[in-house]
């Protein structure tokens, strides 16, 4: 039975209620839904990616997922001073030392639909505490966090400059430590990695797990699909390798970027992977600028690295 030709006017968007947020407007958690479709649901699906519009966007997602001891400097929007570390002790959100200096940790036991709401909650609540006093974010994880987006925050104009650290000796820096929290520290640093960040390249990170293969893992800021398709035009044209010995071993999703991974020779210095790698980052640009229809060998190649990848959770 055919359509009625006759078409009702849609309804006006309901008013809000007063202090609230209307149920078609798009939801103050920054995913790009509709408030009735996230949060107004009782259902809150995750932020994909928590850390966009932040400087650095894939050193964030690299010190909260690859990287076991680095720092950052940051500075709030007010001005005050703030060392971002990978993680802190016990996993602890965030301190205070009895210096006034502000550390905030990445790496949370727990999070919500959205981390950088569960950081920016940690970092409101270290802002607020008195020197040398235990920070109270309150509940962080899946019952969600209270307070602000780190990009509430943060000074957006500051560039996000990463120092990886061979262990976590930084934890205790400028304090009057005790016999616990130096052994605590030792039980801490039998776990780190050895880990560089191959300096000019973004956040390209060289990691050595064993004696046996050293891995280079690079977070890229491109989007996902056309990432997917340039790597499948280098694949194709067996220009996928960092050199002689390497191995594409596949990559993470994480946070809404793409981190792919290559199979390195442990014995081979890190800094001597940055040629290699800026010549390979040099043939992504030009693939990237390819935008025509993938031939059926970079179709095959591209399911093949799909097959390869992991999402990080």
């Amino acid at each position: 039975m055919a359509r009625s030709a006759t078409r009702r006017r849609p309804a006006s968007a309901p008013a809000s209620a007063e202090g609230g947020t209307n149920p078609k407007a798009p939801c103050p958690c920054g995913s790009g839904r509709r408030y009735k479709h996230c949060h107004g649901s009782g259902y809150a699906p995750p932020v994909t990616r928590p850390f966009e519009g932040l400087p650095g966007e894939p050193d964030w997602v690299a010190l909260r997922e690859l990287v076991p001891a680095a720092t950052a400097p940051l500075r709030t929007t007010d001005g005050r001073d703030v060392t971002l570390a990978s993680v802190l002790p016990g996993g602890a959100p965030a301190l205070v030392r009895t210096s006034g200096e502000i550390l905030l940790g990445v790496q949370l036991p727990a999070s919500s639909d959205d981390v950088s709401r569960d950081i920016g909650t940690a970092l409101a609540a270290a802002l607020e505490a008195p020197k040398g006093a235990p920070v109270d974010p309150g509940p962080i994880g899946a019952a969600g966090s209270a307070g602000p987006r780190l990009q509430e925050l943060l000074d957006l104009d500051a560039p996000l400059e990463v120092t990886v650290h061979e262990d976590f000796g930084f934890w205790l820096e400028g304090t009057d430590a005790g016999a616990a929290a130096r052994a605590g520290l030792e039980r801490a640093n039998e776990a780190v990695l050895p880990t560089e960040r191959l300096e000019g390249l973004g956040a390209a990170y060289w990691v050595r797990p064993g004696h046996e293969r050293a891995h280079l893992r690079w977070v890229r800021p491109e989007a996902e699909e056309p990432l997917l398709d340039a790597l499948a035009r280098l694949s194709a044209a067996e220009q996928l390798l960092l050199g002689e010995g390497t191995r594409y071993a596949g990559a993470f999703r994480a946070h809404g970027l793409v981190v792919p991974v290559w199979d390195l020779p442990a014995d081979t210095p890190a800094q001597e992977w940055s040629g290699p790698a800026a010549e390979f980052g040099t043939r992504l640009e030009e693939a990237l600028a390819s935008t025509g229809p993938l031939t059926a060998d970079e179709r095959r190649a591209r399911a093949g690295l799909l097959s390869r990848q992991v999402t990080l959770r």
